[in-house]
């Protein structure tokens, strides 16, 4: 599971002209699920979503996650996350889950980011959106299950 994670003061998702979810200070989440990602990918990245300390304390230091700030997620699904383009110049999404999959753990993912209260909007799953955001610093990182090495959550 991959998800690129922005810090923003807003953003928004839209789905033929109508806005379906919009959020304030918080994270933009883009979410890309593979082929073999199961639960502990999801619980993987609902934690670290949820404590990942991207957001500044009062000397300007990323030291508050988004549960200490109080923010909000605006969750979209991306499969072109797990796109491989190593070889050529159309890339490959060999390596994505099935959409029925993908569906399953992206609501997963978004019920995660639920449980605590945490606001979560989110777009359409494997519709055409349209996404804005302002990327707060620009604060972005780049997420992979994965790669979560001996901190991987096996709950």
């Amino acid at each position: 599971m991959k998800v690129v994670l922005q810090r923003v003061t807003s953003a928004s998702v839209e789905v033929d002209g109508r806005i379906v979810g919009q959020i304030q200070q918080g994270v933009m989440v883009l979410l890309g699920v593979a082929k073999g990602d199961e639960g502990s990918d999801v619980r993987y990245m609902v934690d670290k979503i949820k404590t990942l300390r991207i957001f500044s304390d009062e000397q300007g230091k990323m030291n508050r996650s988004l549960v200490d700030v109080g923010g909000a997620v605006l969750l979209v699904s991306q499969f072109t996350l797990v796109g491989r383009t190593s070889n050529g110049r159309r890339p490959s999404f060999d390596e994505a889950a099935s959409p029925d999959q993908a569906k399953q753990l992206y609501e997963q993912v978004a019920a995660g980011l639920r449980e605590g209260g945490t606001i979560v909007e989110t777009g359409i799953f494997a519709a055409h959106m349209q996404v804005a955001l302002v990327n707060d610093g620009p604060v972005t990182f780049v997420l992979d299950s994965r790669e979560g090495g001996s901190s991987r959550l096996k709950i």
